[in-house]
C-alpha cells in the first residue's frame, strides 16, 4: 500500500493555493456523493480514494473492492462531509480511479488471453510507467491479474541492448553473477545466437525482444537442441498487442511483457454527483 503522504502529493498538485471556486461559491455545508462506475471492468484505486477523502474527514462507504469486476452504473463509493472537502478531493480521486481501472481492466484482457491458450504463461508490466505514478501503475497490473515486473533498476538486472553495446554479452553476465548471488539476471537478446550464448554464460532470465512468432519458435528449438530451455525462464517482449498475443502465448514461453499496460491507458470511466438529500 502506499503511503498517505505519497497521495497528498497529487492534491497539491491540483490545489496548490486552495479550491478558489469552492470557496468563493460554496457555504459551509456538509453533503452526500456518489462515485459509480460507467462502464464495465475491473476497477482499481479505491483503496487509495477512499484515504485521500478520509483525511479530509469525509466518511466513505465502499460497495466494490479493488481488483473486482464491476459494470455500468455499479455504485463505488458513497461519501458524507464537509462540500468543500469532497470537491477539493473529487477529481484527484477520479484520476487515480480512472488510470488505476484502465491498466487493471487492460491487464485483465491480455491475462484472460494468454491463459487460454497458455496456463503457464504470465502477462507483465514494464517500467513504461507515468513519472510519479509508477507504485499505482504496477499496483494496478497486480489487480488485473499481471506480474508487475520491476518497479525500479534497483529491483532486478536486466542487461539490455544499450548496456551491450558498450560491453560484450558474456563479460556482462559474468560481472553481473560477481557482483550478486542473490538477483536473477535477465538478458534482452535479439538473435538466437545470442539467446544460446546468454543461456550458455549462466543467465537466468531471456527476453527475446522484437521477434515474430517464428523467430521465437527458432529461439526456442536451438535452446532445446542444446539442452538449455529448462535452465532459463523465456520472456517475450516488444510490439506484442492484442491481435498477435495469441500467437505468442501459444509458444513454449513463461512471461510476456506488455508496455502498453501502462503508458497507452484507456481512461476507466467513473463520475462523482452531489446526491440531493
Amino acid at each position: 500500500m502506499v503511503s498517505l503522504e505519497y497521495l497528498l502529493r497529487f492534491i497539491d498538485e491540483d490545489v496548490p493555493s486552495g479550491d478558489v471556486t469552492s470557496e468563493a461559491v460554496i457555504p459551509d455545508i456538509c453533503c452526500h456523493a456518489e462515485i459509480s462506475a460507467e462502464q464495465a471492468g475491473i476497477i482499481a484505486g479505491l483503496c487509495e480514494a477512499t484515504m485521500l477523502f478520509s483525511h479530509y474527514g469525509v466518511t466513505v462507504k465502499q460497495f466494490a473492492e479493488d481488483g473486482q469486476n464491476v459494470k455500468s452504473g455499479d455504485k463505488l463509493l458513497s461519501l458524507t462531509g464537509d462540500a468543500k472537502k469532497i470537491l477539493l478531493v473529487e477529481r484527484t480521486a477520479l484520476n487515480i480511479i480512472g488510470r488505476m481501472g484502465g491498466i487493471a481492466s487492460q491487464t485483465r484482457e491480455m491475462a484472460q488471453i494468454i491463459s487460454a491458450v497458455n496456463p503457464q504463461c504470465r502477462v507483465a508490466g514494464t517500467r513504461k510507467t507515468c513519472p510519479g505514478f509508477r507504485a499505482l501503475d504496477k499496483k494496478a497490473v497486480q489487480l488485473g491479474g499481471g506480474d508487475p515486473h520491476r518497479g525500479s533498476l534497483s529491483d532486478g538486472i536486466l542487461i539490455k541492448d544499450n548496456h551491450l553495446a558498450l560491453v560484450s554479452l558474456k563479460n556482462a553476465i559474468n560481472a553481473a553473477k560477481q557482483i550478486t548471488r542473490y538477483k536473477k539476471i535477465e538478458v534482452e537478446v535479439e538473435t538466437p545466437a545470442d539467446s544460446l550464448l546468454a543461456a550458455a554464460s549462466g543467465a537466468d532470465i531471456i527476453l527475446l525482444d522484437n521477434m515474430n512468432p517464428g523467430e521465437v519458435k527458432t529461439t526456442l528449438n536451438t535452446l532445446r537442441r542444446e539442452g538449455l530451455r529448462d535452465r532459463v525462464i523465456i520472456e517475450l517482449s516488444g510490439g506484442i498487442g492484442p491481435d498477435t498475443l495469441r500467437d505468442f502465448a501459444a509458444l513454449d514461453v513463461d512471461v510476456i511483457s506488455m508496455g502498453a499496460l501502462t503508458h497507452t491507458v484507456r481512461n476507466f470511466s467513473v463520475k462523482l454527483e452531489i446526491v440531493p438529500e
